[in-house]
């Protein structure tokens, strides 16, 4: 395996480990120094970590694709297209249960087998849009009008995670 391949083959993991709930996964792929800046938000590895984890509650039935892949050096490249069941808050919106779909791309940048940088673009608005009116006027109204900064995302333990993910699972039963 060359260089290149093993890179995208890291660069996937990140995802599959997020869209499988494997947050020890994420954890050992991701440097310690890690870095995201993505859609006017800047997160260390702890905050990107729980930031992704919100996204896995609020978004289940993730079945991520990856139509692009493009690597170079440390850096590869993805497009992704994500379709996902909106059942828990996002964003300050509430559940809506529909199916969305996610598009975007990232760039990460690999050394010494981890990611230490991601850089992504999403269309949120797109999103938004998918989730309905009132969530793409309450995102805009917080957002564009009132300046509102998001919380910072909180890293939840395995523990906590796996109470979480099982309330979620019986109650969609």
């Amino acid at each position: 395996m060359t260089n290149i391949d093993e890179n995208k083959r890291i660069a996937l993991n990140v995802s599959k480990a997020i869209m499988g709930g494997d947050w020890d996964a994420l954890e050992k792929l991701l440097a310690a120094d890690f870095t995201y800046d993505g859609d006017g938000m800047h997160f260390d590895r702890d905050e990107y970590i729980g930031f992704m984890q919100d996204l896995y509650l609020s978004m289940r039935d993730m079945k991520m694709e990856f139509p692009q892949v493009i690597a170079e050096g440390e850096f590869v490249s993805i497009r992704f297209t994500n379709p996902m069941k909106n059942l828990g808050k996002f964003m300050g919106a509430p559940a809506t249960g529909k199916t969305i779909i996610s598009q975007g791309i990232f760039i990460r940048q690999i050394r010494n087998s981890q990611v230490i940088k991601e850089n992504q673009t999403t269309d949120l608005m797109g999103i938004m849009t998918q989730m309905g009116f009132g969530a793409l006027l309450g995102y805009a109204i917080a957002v564009g009008l009132l300046k509102i900064n998001p919380a910072r995302p909180i890293r939840k333990s395995t523990a906590d995670m796996k109470k979480l993910d099982d309330e979620l699972k019986t109650k969609g039963k």
